[in-house]
């Protein structure tokens, strides 16, 4: 198995990669609304905390070597349903004709009290 981390990130808070690989799969931890490199919380409303969600996904995916087009599975945690319009809508402009599998996820808290979480599964092909 390999351990992904970001080159240049402060290290993670608890005891966990940014995203193991095994084969060609790729397992994408929990991305909460924090700055890698800066480890600046993000307190915002729903939107801007899931855009920093899915910018940090993108980070992790340049890490291990793919992008999010090799998504096959996202799993979303929010702390109340009535922001699922609003996410589903930034969701769907962030992959555009790409659609993964999904699960949604409504949930009391998150950490920090954060509004939303997002893991990932991508499948990075072979190389050409």
């Amino acid at each position: 198995m390999k351990f992904i981390s970001i080159e240049g990130a402060k290290p993670n808070g608890g005891h966990y990669s940014a995203a193991t690989q095994q084969g060609n799969f790729i397992f994408i931890s929990g991305q909460l609304p924090v700055n890698p490199f800066t480890g600046e919380k993000c307190n915002g409303d729903i939107e801007s905390q899931t855009n920093q969600v899915l910018k940090n996904l993108d980070t992790v995916l340049e890490a291990a070597g793919t992008t999010k087009e090799d998504i096959m599975k996202v799993t979303v945690f929010i702390s109340d349903i009535s922001h699922w319009d609003t996410v589903n809508t930034i969701y769907k402009q962030y992959f555009g004709d790409h659609k993964p599998a999904r699960s949604i996820v409504p949930t009391k808290e998150l950490h920090f009290g954060f509004e939303i979480e997002l893991e990932a599964i991508a499948y990075k092909g072979e190389e050409e």
